[in-house]
């Protein structure tokens, strides 16, 4: 029985198919399949029930899978603490970000965290929430900085910090001569929003549906700067989240801030229940934490 084998397991487990868990773990679905066999002939129990398009766990591949994730989070710990027992901090840290704050948040936290531990590499993958949280709990990233809410008991949350949405308006829009805008003003404005599937967009919306306002929306993007950028060019207007509009851009829109409840987001650091941040991990987040309650 090898480690490896136990992963493909538990990959497989989770994904409940042999090509997906194939892609997962970077590996050909045929070598997966062949290393699961492999196990369940030298156990002499099939662990899996192959159906056409999906792996079910059998009654003795339950108990399994049990055992085997037990082992890989001790296996995992034990590297963990070896690692983080040297007296200077080495190695690497996988971040998951969502889109919508990693150019505004990385690039200060990480030149600050580089600077005082210069032996730890830092690798960014920037995805949606739900993406995020599958990575997480594959244990493909040390901990996701993402936006509530998260509805998944799996995960420990933490609380960075809460932000502020702001109104994006191009230069010459009449709402600009406000210096506070409300609710209502969005009545009748095409709204440019970020594609379904990030929670931006839905924060957004439902802000605008707790107040009975329903604009019109014109433009969906996956990229931040390209809303921003369509907003200055006059094709709609745009909540954007405060750091986005900190972000000294050239063709920057005019931004306002709301009368009233205003709209906001909460900013969380979250990881699996079964396996909490690494020393150096833990550190980065510390020191996130410390710059923005400075602010």
């Amino acid at each position: 029985m090898e480690m490896q084998q136990l992963r493909y397991v538990v990959a497989v487990a989770r994904t409940g198919n042999f090509s997906r868990a194939a892609e997962q773990c970077h590996v050909s679905q045929p070598s997966l399949s062949q290393q699961i066999q492999k196990l369940e002939e030298g156990l002499g129990e099939r662990i899996f029930d192959r159906l056409k398009r999906t792996a079910r766990l059998t009654p003795a591949g339950e108990l399994f899978l049990r055992r085997a994730v037990r082992i890989l989070e001790e296996v995992d710990a034990a590297k963990r603490e070896a690692n983080d027992s040297r007296q200077l901090l080495r190695g690497e840290i996988s971040i998951g970000v969502l889109p919508t704050i990693a150019p505004y948040l990385l690039p200060e936290a990480m030149a600050g965290f580089m600077a005082q531990f210069p032996n730890v590499k830092i690798v960014v993958h920037e995805d949606t929430t739900l993406q995020l949280l599958k990575l997480a709990l594959a244990y493909e990233i040390d901990f996701a900085i993402a936006s509530c809410p998260i509805r998944d008991e799996r995960v420990e949350v933490q609380v960075l910090f809460t932000e502020e949405l702001m109104l994006a308006l191009p230069p010459d829009h009449p709402l600009v001569r406000k210096k506070k805008v409300k609710a209502e003003d969005l009545a009748t404005e095409r709204l440019i929003l970020m594609k379904e599937g990030h929670c931006l967009g839905d924060q957004v919306l439902g802000f605008c549906e707790r107040r009975d306002v329903h604009p019109h929306i014109s433009f969906r993007s996956a990229q931040m700067e390209t809303i921003q950028s369509l907003v200055r060019a006059g094709l709609g207007i745009s909540l954007v989240p405060a750091m986005a509009g900190k972000a000294n851009r050239i063709d920057a829109p005019v931004y306002r801030t709301f009368q009233g409840p205003r709209p906001e987001r909460k900013i969380v650091a979250l990881w699996p229940k079964q396996r909490p941040p690494s020393r150096s991990a833990a550190e980065f987040l510390r020191q996130l934490s410390l710059k923005k309650t400075k602010r």
